[in-house]
């Protein structure tokens, strides 16, 4: 009878109700309502389906899965991975740097952690591998011919990375975010995932889960955010401009060009070095024709595995204790400000260049600026069709839209290089 009644009171179910933390319901339904939209309405499957189940699995009292104060104060805390007792010189220190109360509180004094299976796959994002092996996964899937033929929409990719930094001035001006957290969350604006769980885990890591999933579920909903700010800030006369082919970029171009943008950005910015370097390392392995079967692993296996242990890793870190506060909320919300600015700041760039450009461009590719890669490229074309059938922007959004990705992972590394 003791041993049924240890048995039941080890239960999750058991647990819940004893401790009556509302927290953890609120959090699992979360958790259902991210898998709906992944799965339903297919907002960024490929990422949410994972995020959202590590998102469920870390609440799942009992399971002990993902233990936070292995990372807490933002570092990895190697001797409680190797099972030494926790010692209230230990908690007085966390507690001094700034973790919460809810995350002390999960530990006691003396009590050993048995490393979870989470805690080993987060450290591949703690250490910044998953977001630089997914950086290169999308380097041999992406084709810089656009930009390269036409080297001016590189300036509307940086002018797209205005909203990270109009968020990182709002989140200080509030004076609720330190500038390390105002950074991570400045940088949703790039619309670019992996950078965000790059900086954040560097900067901000209790912050992780809550700008994790804003950065995916906007990126989601670019084909809603965008279309309202580029009609607004455009005239239907802008919106029909035609632009002539781009010219086709040689072989040769596109081989020198992953090399030169590698030591440039590094010379210039070393802190986006390893997201400079593996994004480009992959746009090489598909460009020079002698890497094949590297190339494809890149863009299929490797990225798929990575993608699969990035969103459970990055999911976990969504517990009560840190998803559930009124900051959260307000992430969100900076989040779309963000996304709004980083949309206008390209469109924007793109009319002024008009004033000075014998050949105009279509200031709606300036919207694909947002490294959303290709949907942001995907609406500049369907906007301009709805008021021109004949035109066709795609290709010349594609511009921008690469120039985004490069842009925020240069931001990325500015911030890190300020705060970090």
């Amino acid at each position: 009878m003791e041993a049924m009644i240890t048995f039941i009171q080890d239960t999750g179910f058991y647990r819940i109700v004893a401790n009556g933390d509302w927290r953890t319901l609120v959090m699992l339904l979360i958790s259902f309502v991210l898998m709906y939209l992944a799965i339903v309405k297919k907002f960024e499957p490929l990422l949410l389906v994972p995020i959202s189940f590590g998102m469920l699995v870390t609440n799942l009292p009992g399971a002990e899965m993902y233990h936070e104060i292995l990372f807490a104060g933002g570092t990895v805390h190697w001797d409680l991975f190797g099972g030494a007792p926790i010692t209230q010189e230990f908690l007085n220190e966390m507690s001094a740097a700034g973790v919460s109360d809810a995350v002390l509180a999960t530990v006691e004094v003396g009590q050993s952690i048995s490393t979870g299976l989470i805690d080993a796959l987060y450290l591949g994002v703690k250490l910044g591998i998953y977001p630089c092996l997914i950086f290169m996964g999308v380097g041999a899937m992406t084709d810089f011919g656009p930009l390269i033929a036409n080297p001016k929409s590189l300036l509307l990719g940086a002018a797209a990375q205005l909203g990270i930094f109009i968020t990182f001035v709002g989140c200080r001006l509030s004076g609720m975010f330190t500038a390390a957290e105002a950074s991570s969350i400045g940088i949703i604006g790039g619309a670019d995932g992996p950078t965000a769980i790059f900086l954040t885990s560097r900067l901000a890591p209790q912050l992780l889960g809550p700008i994790a999933v804003a950065a995916y579920s906007y990126m989601a909903l670019v084909p809603v955010i965008q279309p309202p700010i580029m009609k607004l800030l455009t005239t239907e006369k802008e919106r029909k401009i035609v632009m002539r082919p781009l010219r086709e970029v040689s072989k040769r171009e596109k081989i020198v060009f992953p090399i030169v943008v590698t030591v440039f950005v590094a010379m210039l910015v070393p802190s986006a070095a390893p997201l400079i370097a593996c994004l480009m390392l992959g746009n090489l392995a598909r460009e020079c024709g002698v890497v094949d079967r590297m190339s494809k692993t890149m863009q299929n296996e490797l990225m798929n595995i990575v993608t699969i242990f990035l969103g459970l890793s990055v999911g976990a870190t969504a517990t009560a204790a840190t998803f559930l506060s009124p900051r959260t909320l307000i992430i969100l919300c900076m989040g779309v400000v963000a996304f709004g600015f980083g949309t206008a700041g390209g469109v924007l760039l793109a009319k002024l260049m008009n004033l000075f450009l014998k050949e105009k461009i279509n200031p709606l590719i300036g919207s694909a600026g947002v490294s959303a890669v290709p949907m942001a490229a995907r609406v500049s074309q369907v906007v301009g069709q709805k008021y021109n059938p004949g035109n066709f922007l795609l290709m010349h959004a594609m511009g921008p839209n690469v120039a985004g990705v490069i842009g925020s992972a240069i931001a990325a590394g500015v911030l890190m290089a300020l705060f970090g």
